[in-house]
């Protein structure tokens, strides 16, 4: 029996991925540790090792396509001593996971016999500004028989639902004729069929609201545009933040704080730092001030789990980097008894490497608090979503120049404005505070930071 080849879980909450690239091809002989492919979860893109030997007998889902079920056989593989082509065409023994669309495998197969096939969607009607994932969705489908199924791949199925194109009016280029993105891609030029006039659906049936009608939907406004589908990671950031702004009451405190006695401090550090390739950002000081802090106001380094609140004895700092398609935390684990030097040297490393997607879930999952630093971009204030379950963010604005009481006297000063958001149903006001106080005298006194 050939070794099938599963969807991994390459986090503890994955369920589903994309399978973004192939780096073998049918045919080839791989042993334990080659890579195979390369599987974007929803934070990072991870290389996928094999851990048994033999020759790839059969693809079975192509690259690019998404939600990927975990355990879905993507592959056979042919042991030792196995015929390859015999290997290929033997059934898979495990049951293949259904696609979110319900009408196939991952793999590409029928789901059941019985299972009714999405229609097409109907094209939009021009210059009325329908839109086509709102229309797909709202227009009942057809039953048809199983042998009328049209052969195409999920991610081409969801396309062609999106585009309004019928899809059984294309012809596949796939394997066994099976319709892949690039023949919807191909259609998508032409106008697109409109749906069986055979199958109109009920008058009464089209008013019925459907699973998507609590979710609001645009038309797309007839100028240039382009349409680009979601991405994983996009998908996850939505959702979280939505849920975060729905459920999490925030409060939010704001203090002015003077930099100059830092910004001199860290030139002099890193003019000893320079011999051994170190240099300290003003946000290296951010984060070990936000940890130092945390330790010193504990109420304000929880969880809130809903009947339980949890305190955490040390602080990790979930830092966001921005990077192509969205947003990221790697983590700085133990920021509190970490050196600037080590808090710089680590942040260096997970930055390059989150930019690269090669973050390991452990780096990036977890974090007892965030801090956001957008004064780079010249931003002076901003009030940042919390991370659930995390209980508090700090924001960071730009330093400038401000007319500034120094000394009962009006002086000229580098000032930054910081605001902590807070989970009010775990954190008091004044707790939230009492953080903000002792992040503003770490940040005016830093020699504190060194002790």
């Amino acid at each position: 029996m050939p070794i099938e080849l599963k969807m991994p879980a390459l986090s503890p909450t994955m369920e589903e991925g994309t399978l973004a690239k192939w780096l073998v091809k049918e045919g080839d002989a791989v042993a334990a540790g080659d890579l195979l492919a390369e599987i974007e979860t929803d934070k990072a893109t991870m290389e996928f090792e094999a851990v048994d030997e033999g020759v790839i007998a059969k693809i079975l889902v192509a690259e690019g396509t998404d939600e990927v079920k975990v355990g879905t056989v993507i592959a056979l593989i042919a042991g030792e001593g196995e015929d390859a082509g015999a290997a290929a065409s033997a059934p898979t023994a495990a049951k293949e996971p259904v696609a979110k669309d319900g009408g196939e495998t991952g793999a590409g197969q029928p789901a059941q016999e019985a299972a009714a096939p999405p229609a097409a969607a109907p094209a939009a009607v021009a210059g009325k500004g329908v839109d086509p994932v709102q229309h797909s969705e709202a227009a009942p489908r057809p039953k048809a028989d199983a042998g009328d199924r049209v052969k195409a791949s999920p991610l081409a199925r969801r396309l062609a639902e999106q585009r309004g194109i019928d899809l059984a009016g294309l012809a596949g280029s796939g394997p066994g004729g099976r319709i892949v993105k690039a023949d919807v891609d191909g259609a998508a030029g032409r106008p697109a069929s409109a749906a069986p006039a055979s199958a109109p659906a009920p008058a009464a049936e089209a008013k019925a609201p459907t699973a998507s009608a609590a979710a609001p939907t645009y038309g797309v406004p007839e100028i240039p545009h382009e349409i680009a589908k979601l991405s994983n990671m996009r998908k996850t950031i939505a959702r979280r933040l939505t849920e975060s702004k729905q459920h999490v009451p925030h409060i939010y405190l704001t203090v002015d704080i003077r930099l100059d006695a830092l910004l001199k401090l860290r030139g002099e550090l890193n003019a000893n730092l320079e011999p051994r390739g170190v240099k300290l950002s003003v946000n290296d000081f951010m984060i070990k001030a936000l940890a130092a802090a945390l330790i010193e106001v504990p109420e304000c380094n929880v969880q809130f789990t809903g009947s339980e609140l949890v305190t955490f004895k040390r602080a990790d700092i979930s830092v966001a980097v921005s990077i192509p398609g969205g947003l990221i935390t790697p983590v700085v684990a133990e920021a509190d008894t970490r050196s600037l030097s080590a808090i710089a040297t680590s942040m260096k490393d997970l930055a390059a490497r989150a930019r690269d997607g090669k973050l390991k879930p452990e780096e990036y999952q977890g974090g007892t608090a965030s801090l956001s630093n957008m004064g780079m971009y010249g931003i002076k204030q901003f009030e940042a979503v919390i991370n659930p379950p995390q209980g508090m963010i700090m924001a960071i604005g730009a330093g400038e120049k401000r007319p500034y009481v120094v000394d009962d006297s009006l002086q000229i000063a580098t000032i930054m404005s910081a605001t902590g958001s807070f989970d009010h149903r775990a954190i008091d006001g004044a707790d939230g505070a009492r953080l903000m106080q002792a992040f503003k005298r770490l940040i005016e006194a830093p020699l504190g930071m060194l002790a």
